[in-house]
């Protein structure tokens, strides 16, 4: 059983179900280091006191906030816990809604939810009237001394915390002046949005994320072992040529390419990435954007 880093609860109205947060998610990301590219010896982290040059060990460092220049207030985890007991210790339901109605780009890192012992019933309770109505629960939570909007849904027979971004962290497109085309002013023909509306419904499918992992670590990895039998591990790789790019003045038969797509049964000629999951599914699991 994995240890739990969160214990609380949960609280709608006067229902109080006493639970633990997991980590729902790892990390599959290949472990580098930094090398010195002059002998390609390891390049070493050090914390050191910015007083005296003398290297901290970890026992010795405590957090701090800087209330003025070079002023500071030491912090314990018992001080984060003072600040708002409530808060650090219970996911605060403030309201139920759709979970439609949130949008991908909120969505930060999810956490398994399970029950303490004499909590199950309610934990149960909950979990179901999530299901029977199709809503979602919109709460906040203090994760490691941060509090988190968040969010609480049923995936099968537990519960999930998925922490969401707040309002003012999202970027508006308009804001970074980032634009997009209408379809009339990109030329978009009628008969080719039905054409690619052909193209979705032949590659439409359940979401099944067993099916889907990283290739490029795979591929990265054989980069790696390539380099280790061909004894090149000191050897740092240039650059191909670039390919030559298309020239912009080259048109694409737009409708060629759709009807080609759909013979293939919407099947290109390389390996494809994972399909973006349905809105609903794509809640319950980020990508992952931690």
């Amino acid at each position: 059983m994995a240890r739990a880093f969160w214990k609380g609860a949960i609280s709608f109205g006067l229902v109080y179900i006493p639970v633990n947060l997991y980590s729902a998610t790892r990390s599959a990301t290949i472990d580098l280091d930094f090398l010195d590219s002059r002998d390609f010896s390891p390049v070493g982290y050090k914390r050191y006191n910015k007083r005296t040059g003398k290297e901290v060990e970890w026992k010795d460092i405590v957090r701090g906030f800087q209330y003025k220049k070079g002023q500071y207030v030491a912090l314990s985890d018992e001080d984060f816990r003072r600040a708002n007991t409530k808060a650090s210790q219970t996911i605060e339901i403030d309201s139920f809604t759709d979970a439609a109605n949130i949008t991908p780009e909120f969505y930060e890192t999810p956490y398994y939810v399970a029950p303490q012992k004499g909590g199950e019933k309610v934990y149960a309770l909950l979990r179901e009237a999530l299901k029977r109505t199709e809503k979602v629960a919109i709460a906040h939570v203090v994760v490691r001394t941060r509090q988190h909007l968040a969010v609480v849904l049923p995936e099968n027979d537990i519960l999930l915390v998925n922490t969401l971004r707040f309002a003012d962290e999202i970027r508006s497109a308009d804001d970074m002046g980032v634009e997009a085309p209408k379809a009339k002013s990109a030329g978009l023909a009628a008969k080719e949005i039905t054409m690619a509306e052909k193209l979705i419904e032949g590659m439409t499918g359940p979401w099944e994320p067993k099916k889907y992992h990283d290739t490029y670590r795979e591929d990265l990895m054989k980069r790696i072992n390539e380099k280790v039998r061909n004894k090149e591990t000191h050897t740092l790789t240039e650059p191909e040529k670039e390919a030559k790019p298309r020239k912009s003045a080259e048109v694409i038969d737009l409708m060629e390419v759709l009807k080609q797509s759909l013979a293939k049964g919407g099947k290109g000629s390389g390996r494809a990435g994972p399909r973006r999951a349905p809105a609903r599914h794509h809640a319950k699991r980020k990508s992952a954007r931690a």
